[in-house]
């Protein structure tokens, strides 16, 4: 009946002592709970999945083809996304799957939406050091500096770290700890900082490759 994961919320990150008294920083995540809108096999589908919603939201918000695929769940939900399962036969339409998933000790990898910057420079973006200040280098100090070759190949080279848009971008995360879980209201308690936006959506899956952080 394994699942490899579910959908959860960013809530913020605070400070947490740890049993020896050392201080460190987790980001607390409302994870589910999820309900089952569809069950993919391998015979059907050619990969065995479950289709996961999460966060309810009033039919009238609904479009019409979508109310007809999440009918049979029970209620509709903002958001659908899948996930891989071992065993089809185990999960059916409807069920729910919570916070109860992870315990404490376990590993994540969490993926979301990294909060979008906007149209900025090199600095900001790439790191770039800035020109000199000094020397009479007056409106120097973020520009971006030479880019291109000379005569050959005589053109900026495709691949160049330069300005542009920053953030809002897919980021995972790998190998955050479980450093607590809270399944009666619904909350997770992760080491570490996760991409996104308080109130934004992740994605919470076992750790692929564990490693200890």
């Amino acid at each position: 009946m394994a699942i490899e994961g579910l959908l959860g919320k960013k809530l913020g990150m605070m400070q947490r002592f740890t049993p020896t008294g050392e201080v460190e920083g987790v980001t607390v995540v409302a994870a589910g709970p999820c309900r089952v809108v569809q069950v993919k096999t391998t015979a059907r589908d050619g990969y065995d999945a479950v289709q996961l919603g999460f966060e309810e939201i009033p039919e009238r918000k609904v479009k019409r083809p979508q109310r007809g695929h999440q009918k049979g769940a029970g209620a509709y939900f903002r958001y659908l996304r899948e996930f891989r399962i071992d065993d089809p036969g185990a999960w059916q339409v409807g069920q729910q799957v919570t916070a109860e998933l992870f315990k404490p000790g376990d590993l994540v990898d969490v993926t979301a939406i990294s909060k979008g910057r906007g149209f900025q420079g090199g600095v900001k973006r790439h790191g770039f050091a800035g020109g000199p200040k000094t020397h009479g280098q007056s409106d120097r100090h973020r520009a971006p500096g030479s880019m291109g070759a000379t005569t050959t190949p005589g053109k900026v080279l495709k691949g160049q770290r330069m300005a542009g848009h920053m953030g809002a971008r897919r980021v995972t995360v790998r190998n955050l700890l479980v450093v607590e879980s809270n399944p009666d209201r619904g909350v997770l308690m992760l080491k570490g900082a996760v991409p996104g936006a308080i109130n934004g959506l992740v994605r919470i899956r076992r750790a692929k490759a564990p490693h200890k952080r």
